[in-house]
């Protein structure tokens, strides 16, 4: 019953409602159930039914993917994370990157032995997502724009501003690229410093994009940013863009 009406990790009082029993009850099925291999514990009241043909039941982990579209909802996943789906880079992460609405105790997580790195966002910041299929299930994805965005608006959430840079360059030599659609999106974050990295990496890796250009030039904010937050705030003031050059390119030394 639990794998018909079931997708993904579900909650004692979901099973409870499929079973018609009482919580109490289900709480031990559900107990009886993972104790013998049935089901997988995702975390404290989650639990994932085990596929049929698994050769080690105890050791099946559900999708880390499900896993995240289940426990944090309302998100989506982004950052690196989506770059690797988009084929915006060829890096491996170990970490999944969550954007969630929901307020969460610890940033940092794991669950089954993924490891998930969490931002918590407005509600109003839930746009440019995709729905992508993990077997039977539907996850949310920032689509390419909106997830190299977000990393100019965070660089850490796409692994520091010069993985951020490569990805950037992957983008726009792609014919997905989309220079209207990633002015607005920068627009809706509401940070302008976005156009401020943006516009100093499109200039230093020789990126064609007048328009886009003259429009971060335009809405870049006052006062001096740092070109990556996560790194040392040290190095020279670049005044055209705002900018503390606290981190160098791969390409500036090339």
């Amino acid at each position: 019953m639990l794998h018909r009406r079931l997708k993904g990790p579900f909650s004692v009082a979901e099973a409870a409602s499929v079973w018609s029993v009482d919580p109490t009850r289900a709480r031990r099925l559900v107990a009886y159930l993972a104790a013998r291999g049935w089901l997988s514990r995702v975390r404290r009241d989650s639990y994932t039914t085990v596929p049929l043909g698994a050769t080690s039941p105890k050791q099946w982990r559900e999708d880390p993917w499900i896993v995240a579209a289940k426990t944090f909802s309302p998100c989506y996943l982004g950052g690196w994370t989506a770059c690797e789906h988009w084929g915006l880079t060829e890096q491996i992460f170990r970490e999944v990157i969550v954007f969630t609405t929901r307020r969460v105790r610890h940033r940092a997580q794991e669950i089954q032995g993924t490891r998930f790195r969490i931002k918590v966002v407005s509600e109003s910041r839930m746009f440019g997502l995709r729905d992508v299929w993990r077997a039977q299930n539907q996850v949310k994805m920032s689509d390419p724009a909106r997830t190299i965005v977000d990393m100019l608006d965070d660089p850490a959430l796409g692994g520091g501003i010069r993985h951020v840079a490569d990805v950037l360059r992957n983008y726009f030599e792609n014919p997905i690229r989309n220079d209207e659609e990633f002015a607005e999106y920068a627009e809706k974050i509401g940070n302008r410093t976005i156009f401020k990295r943006l516009g100093y990496l499109l200039e230093t890796l020789g990126i064609t994009a007048i328009n886009l250009a003259e429009h971060c030039a335009r809405r870049k904010s006052a006062g001096i940013g740092l070109l990556d937050p996560s790194a040392k705030p040290s190095g020279p003031i670049l005044k055209r863009w705002g900018l503390r050059i606290n981190v160098h390119l791969n390409s500036e030394s090339e």
